[in-house]
């Protein structure tokens, strides 16, 4: 009894809050911190003071000088007040009493929260000594704090056996550490790393037996990464593929892979911009003597005499001696001959000028113009541009083949019956028709069932007939969602990230590995519809125009005005909307949300033609006001 008295830790819990403290909001972190405190094994806590102050640093000092002073507590944990806003001084107060900073202890905590939010960086919270007390800062929300308590756990313990002088516990402690230290160590290395080149490695991630249900995760083994970072990483692994010749009648929306330039000029010829006669400028108006005719597709040797007309038609090459056309609407008939088959003579109406009425020779087009530069998207004019100079073959960049899977038990084919309990699988059909509408090659790999075996020989199957794998669902942390666990420890993959900090589509997964001599690239899209489709836009997309060579490499964004109040998420998301373009007055298009964001309803989807990008939401922008301009991510117009 005796020792187990000594060895108790005693606890303070300081919340510190403005509205907490004038009873305007209630506290949930200070309790959730005491029940943690006081039933966290190997801590042995007992919270024996707890408190609301409001964000003052007077207020903070005095606190803490009481309870490590006086009622010499062991320690102490404050909520609150971390952060950026001008009324966040908890670390400013805890500092004021230190004797001594931990910042390891504030640092462990930082590296295991910045691997669920990237937003961690703008936590400052201070962990230090004052006498014997150790006082750490946490977060003020309650998920926060319960995270950097997890984190800064383990190491209370024997912080607080150090500052109590209890030798015996401590060299037991170091003992056990000693003891395990090769464990330790692979639990460290397993951690996700960061690469020089700032890239998230999460190959190092070791996974648990996937046939032993109970003892996987409760918790995602991935960090979560910025939007930026992850598609940064899909770009950088993205290759642009090397040219092949096309016939100009295949290459519609095939990306140019080299210079072209005309051969020739356009026109080739001098010829006739409208329907009359080619007259002589100088002979003025009057009655003129019809020589012959000069119609298109007629290469005649014909040379105009003064005082003569020859008649011709539109596009029909300049006789030689002609300087002029006059259109037959500047002219009548005097003479006819042979019952109206020919014409004899006719009054030119009109005083024509030098050149009026001819397409001079390179007028459209100069022989050596810039026809097309690589980058550009061969669309019906510029195939029709490349006809018109001859040109029938061209250099494009290849296409990658993209695989196309579902997973999951509770698929059915849109073509069977469905049985109870199962749905019908739409999302290979919504990435299948995307991929068609873009000219990119597919590979319909069908639906693999949710078995290690079954994944791996689908995804085996789709290296090996495609580039790029996209499939959907078995990425979150059900039993069965396998993907990761197949990618990584079956094919032996380099998993670059398996979160991303987005709604939706937090699960977002990407890899590569090599298979019979080539680099395939994986994505793992979430399961829900509008996530598939959201992520399938944000990165698949650009990761194959970057292939095939585009230029523009990601979707329009343009600048719109929301018709509605939007509540915030504490992750930026995506929410679809449908633009109106006709009723604003400054030129920027209205944006109305399509209803329920929730991710499974693909209607939402078919009404957008936009999604909206939202910031995070923070205590200092908790919605998006109507009539207030956010960014949108055009999809169609």
């Amino acid at each position: 009894m005796a020792s187990a008295k000594r060895n108790t830790v005693r606890v303070g819990i300081l919340t510190v809050s403005d509205t907490c403290s004038r009873k305007e909001a209630v506290d949930k972190s200070g309790p959730n911190l005491k029940k943690l405190a006081e039933d966290t094994s190997g801590l042995d806590g007992v919270v024996v003071a707890t408190g609301i102050v409001p964000d003052e640093i007077s207020s903070i000092k005095e606190t803490l000088l009481e309870w490590s002073d006086v009622k010499e507590l062991d320690l102490i944990l404050t909520t609150g007040g971390t952060g950026f806003a001008d009324r966040d001084v908890t670390p400013e107060a805890t500092k004021s009493v230190l004797e001594k900073e931990a910042p390891g202890l504030a640092m462990v905590m930082l590296m295991g929260s910045l691997k669920i939010t990237p937003l961690a960086v703008l936590s400052r919270s201070v962990c230090g000594i004052r006498k014997k007390t150790l006082i750490v800062n946490l977060p003020g929300s309650l998920k926060g704090s319960q995270e950097w308590f997890g984190f800064a756990q383990p190491s209370l313990s024997h912080a607080i056996q150090l500052l109590k002088g209890e030798r015996a516990c401590v060299k037991a402690t170091h003992k056990e550490l000693a003891d395990t230290g090769p464990q330790t160590i692979n639990m460290v290395s397993n951690l996700p790393t960061v690469s020089p080149h700032g890239h998230h490695n999460c190959q190092k991630i070791r996974h648990h037996d996937v046939e032993k249900v109970a003892r996987r995760p409760r918790d995602s083994i991935y960090p979560v990464i910025p939007f930026k970072d992850a598609l940064k990483i899909v770009m950088d692994n993205a290759p642009v593929l090397p040219s092949e010749v096309v016939d100009i009648k295949d290459a519609l929306a095939r990306v140019v892979a080299e210079e072209v330039k005309a051969p020739i000029s356009l026109p080739p010829f001098r010829n006739s911009i409208k329907d009359g006669y080619a007259v002589l400028a100088s002979d003025g108006p009057g009655v003129r003597q019809v020589m012959n005719d000069a119609t298109a597709g007629d290469a005649p040797d014909l040379e105009l005499l003064p005082g003569h007309v020859i008649r011709i038609t539109t596009g029909a090459p300049i006789p030689k001696g002609a300087d002029a056309v006059v259109q037959v609407e500047d002219t009548e008939l005097v003479e006819e001959a042979d019952d109206g088959k020919r014409e004899v003579s006719v009054r030119i109406l009109s005083t024509p000028t030098a050149g009026q009425d001819i397409r001079p020779i390179g007028s459209d087009l100069q022989e050596g113009t810039m026809l097309v530069i690589p980058g550009t998207k061969l669309c019906p004019p510029e195939l029709g541009l490349l006809a018109s100079v001859g040109i029938t073959k061209v250099k494009c960049h290849r296409r990658p083949v993209v695989g196309v899977c579902s997973t999951g038990n509770e698929l059915t084919e849109p073509s069977e019956k469905l049985p109870p309990g199962h749905i019908y699988d739409s999302n290979r059909i919504t990435m299948l028709a995307t991929l068609l509408e873009l000219n990119v090659p597919t590979v319909d790999v069908g639906i693999a069932p949710d078995t290690v075996q079954a994944t791996k020989e689908v995804l085996l199957k789709a290296a090996s007939q495609s580039d790029v794998i996209v499939t959907t669902g078995g990425v979150s942390m059900g039993e069965k969602d396998l993907l990761k666990y197949v990618l990584s420890e079956e094919l032996k993959a380099t998993l670059h990230f398996g979160r991303i900090f987005i709604k939706p589509g937090k699960p977002t997964t990407f890899c590569t590995f090599e298979h019979e001599g080539a680099k395939k690239l994986f994505f793992s899209l979430p399961g829900n519809p509008v996530s598939g489709i959201v992520t399938f836009n944000h990165f698949v997309l650009p990761c194959l125009r970057r292939m095939m060579g585009h230029a523009d490499l990601h979707l329009k964004r343009i600048k719109v005005r929301v018709q509605d109040d939007l509540k915030l998420d504490p992750r930026p998301e995506f929410q679809r909307a449908l633009l109106d373009w006709q009723s604003p007055e400054d030129g920027v298009p209205l944006a109305s949300t399509t209803g329920n964001q929730i991710s499974s309803r693909l209607i939402s989807m078919r009404q957008a033609n936009a999604l909206l990008a939202l910031p995070p939401r923070s205590d200092e922008q908790p919605t998006i006001p109507k009539g207030s301009l956010v960014e949108a991510v055009v999809l169609r117009l």
